[in-house]
């Protein structure tokens, strides 16, 4: 079994897939979908130009609430303004700075917003008199016009956006291709094929950027993974990828997820996913060093890590047979929680995709995979997944 085809043979054409296998996520197909145009980036250096510009033309610091003081304008009653101490002119909250500054003092923002300006400026006005913790965290940019970006509690630890992307460019350079990292390729659903070779566009770019966050997904999908044989009798291909998020606004944590998978479609579902793991790190008062000392080298150790454990994981799962007969399969899932129609469900399943009743681990994992793709609740479909990975974990 060949782990991994070498640089020398990188791939030229399209990689035959089976997407029935291995667990479908969505979470890049939903911020494919809500993307605009000028969220949409082309490279990794256009991208970090472009957050890196705001950082350079923003400041932050800490205040006391009280002295924060709460205007409405006089040409637009249906606007506020915030005059800062140190500033000499009136800071415009931005939307997503509003409605921090109205859970800092307790105010539902969207009832706010539904106020005339003058008697919303008075209640936020006596929230930041009255707030407890007396101090904020201002995140304040000015590029021609000064604006508010966020408000937060003073020990919000803010981690850049163009940290982020600086981190993935070491490993992936542009994303573009100059490395093996680059933005996914496309299925062709008609031959069952993921071709990495596409030129990359606003419509087919995963590399976005809003006023509040920053999103990064890119593969490794010149060189292909053999992990096994499909029952064809063809190889089971798979490659490596990872996603990356952060909000320095405070709208989201950082975070990043890496996984195998075996295709990506043109509406950046990933298909056929195995291994997903993901780190996360709130805004915390450490987050700045827990993002030195752990995202940043977790990024690094995968990008630059050997697939070997996950075929040999792959091939011990495959190896192990855990039932030779009915009552051993209907034992084998009873005995790790299943109710009786998920047993049934989860062997019919197998049968039908490999033609065959389930066997040994791998197959087992197959069918549970296939069985919490069909939830619709995320938690019941997390509890299956995380019983897939614990039988796997269990097969090596």
């Amino acid at each position: 079994m060949n782990a991994m085809l070498s640089s020398s043979s990188r791939v030229s054409s399209g990689i035959k897939v089976d997407i029935s296998r291995g667990q479908r996520i969505g979470r890049v197909s939903s911020e494919w979908f809500s993307r605009p145009d000028d969220e949409r980036y082309l490279s990794l250096s256009e991208l970090h130009h472009a957050v890196k510009n705001r950082a350079d033309h923003a400041r932050a610091r800490t205040v006391e609430s009280s002295a924060i003081r709460v205007e409405a304008t006089r040409d637009n009653v249906e606007r506020l303004e915030l005059i800062i101490p140190g500033e000499r002119q009136p800071i415009v909250p931005t939307h997503w700075s509003y409605s921090q500054l109205c859970s800092l003092v307790g105010a539902p923002a969207t009832y706010m917003r539904q106020l005339p300006a003058p008697l919303a400026a008075i209640n936020l006005q006596h929230g930041l008199l009255n707030h407890r913790t007396e101090l904020v965290k201002t995140l304040e940019m000015d590029d021609g016009r000064v604006e508010l970006r966020a408000v937060t509690g003073p020990e919000y630890g803010r981690i850049w956006d163009h940290e982020l992307v600086a981190a993935v460019m070491k490993i992936a350079g542009d994303g573009t291709g100059d490395t093996m990292w680059k933005v996914p390729g496309l299925l062709d659903w008609a031959s069952m094929t993921h071709n990495p070779f596409v030129d990359i566009s606003k419509d087919t770019t995963t590399l976005y950027a809003s006023d509040r966050d920053v999103f990064v997904f890119l593969v490794d999908d010149t060189h292909p993974i053999e992990a096994g044989r499909l029952p064809s009798g063809e190889p089971d291909l798979f490659f490596r990828g990872f996603y990356a998020w952060n909000s320095e606004v405070g709208s989201k944590t950082l975070g990043i997820a890496s996984f195998y998978l075996r295709a990506v479609c043109a509406n950046r579902n990933i298909w056929g996913s195995e291994k997903f793991e993901e780190i996360s790190i709130r805004h915390s008062k450490f987050a700045a060093e827990r993002f030195a000392h752990e995202a940043a080298p977790a990024l690094t150790s995968f990008a630059n890590s050997s697939p070997a454990a996950f075929v040999a994981g792959v091939r011990a799962a495959r190896e192990r047979i855990v039932a030779r007969n009915d009552e051993d399969r209907q034992t084998f899932l009873r005995r790790r929680g299943f109710s009786k129609s998920e047993t049934g469900r989860i062997i019919e399943t197998v049968l039908s995709e490999e033609g065959r009743p389930p066997e040994s681990i791998f197959d087992f994992v197959q069918g549970i995979t296939a069985l919490a793709r069909d939830k619709t609740h995320q938690d019941s479909r997390l509890e299956l997944e995380g019983k897939t990975k614990r039988l796997l974990e269990s097969a090596s």
